[in-house]
């Protein structure tokens, strides 16, 4: 069986890093040679809990919060097995999880970036596999015209549908839990460091594609992701930054015109959804706190397109 190097970037994100590393301990088997821990200049004391809970992981401390892609690459570079697995570190890998992954990879040599099966904290399946998005599937996804006409072909998004037992070729995979081929990354690149945080998965699945490598859904093996253990600090600065992020990839992949069609369907979609929720505000005093907070997600989010300036 070949070997895994796991690699996790976490910032400020101690409890959910803690129980990462605890699951992977239990789990690893023979699959994982290495786990490497790239801690993004966290605060609350991430690093000396990996030191002292887990003294065989090998630890790089960033003096500052290099973002998703640069924190994952000093990762990478340092990686020593055939297979390099990015974790995200509110991710729970659950039994038999790498192994399923490798003998995958390892009967296929032609697939570059195998993905689990991934859970959320509310026992629900995740989406994390997906389409290269297009100017219509993002229309689509944004004005949810999947739940408004379930069922219909063209009208779902960017998601496939997953739903069975049996691997399924995709697109795009979730960095969030995602196992590439060492070979393949040598050939297409590793992360794009021009992205932050957020799309730098679907930069890198397009890539990958492009070079003739190809992704797989393996739902056999499987992962809980409980979502947010760094956005949620900083819930505004992170989703101005997923629009940043995709800004970068249309232009990258699709010229200017390509980022202005984004650029255009990101501001209706923030604008209209503003509109809708101020006026059920209105109209129902009392809104819970997570309704306010997307009130205010949209207003930053419109903000940042008009203005360029944002929540920090």
């Amino acid at each position: 069986m070949s070997e895994i190097s796991v690699i996790i970037v976490s910032w400020n994100a101690r409890e959910h890093l803690r129980n990462c590393l605890a699951s992977i301990r239990e789990t690893r088997g023979l699959a994982v040679c290495e786990i490497i821990v790239v801690d993004n200049a966290s605060s609350d004391g991430s690093p000396e809990m990996v030191n002292e809970s887990y003294p065989e992981v090998k630890l790089i401390r960033c003096v500052r919060n290099l973002g998703f892609a640069s924190a994952n690459n000093l990762g990478i570079r340092q990686a020593t097995g055939t297979f390099l697995a990015l974790v995200n570190s509110d991710v729970i890998v659950h039994r038999n999880c790498f192994q399923n992954l490798t003998e995958f990879l390892d009967d296929n040599h032609d697939v570059g970036f195998v993905g689990p099966r991934v859970i959320g904290r509310d026992g629900f399946v995740q989406k994390t596999c997906g389409r290269f998005p297009t100017i219509w599937n993002t229309f689509c996804e944004f004005f949810l015209l999947g739940k408004l006409l379930p069922g219909l072909p063209g009208f779902s998004g960017f998601q496939i549908q997953t739903s069975g037992c049996e691997p399924v070729e995709v697109q795009v995979l979730s960095g969030c839990f995602l196992v590439a081929r060492k070979a393949a990354t040598d050939q297409v690149g590793i992360l794009d460091e021009t992205f932050f945080f957020y799309a730098e998965d679907v930069d890198w699945c397009k890539r990958l594609r492009d070079g003739g490598w190809r992704s797989i859904f393996v739902p056999a093996a499987q992962a809980t992701h409980f979502g947010g253990g760094s956005s949620e600090n900083t819930p505004l600065f992170f989703s101005i930054e997923m629009l940043r992020a995709n800004l970068v990839y249309w232009r990258k992949h699709h010229g200017m015109l390509g980022e202005w069609a984004f650029f255009i369907l990101a501001f209706l979609q923030h604008a209209t959804r503003l509109i809708v929720r101020s006026f059920l505000k209105i109209m129902l005093p009392g809104s819970s706190v997570q309704s306010v907070r997307k009130l205010q997600e949209h207003l930053a989010c419109l903000r940042w397109l008009v203005t360029g300036k944002g929540a920090q």
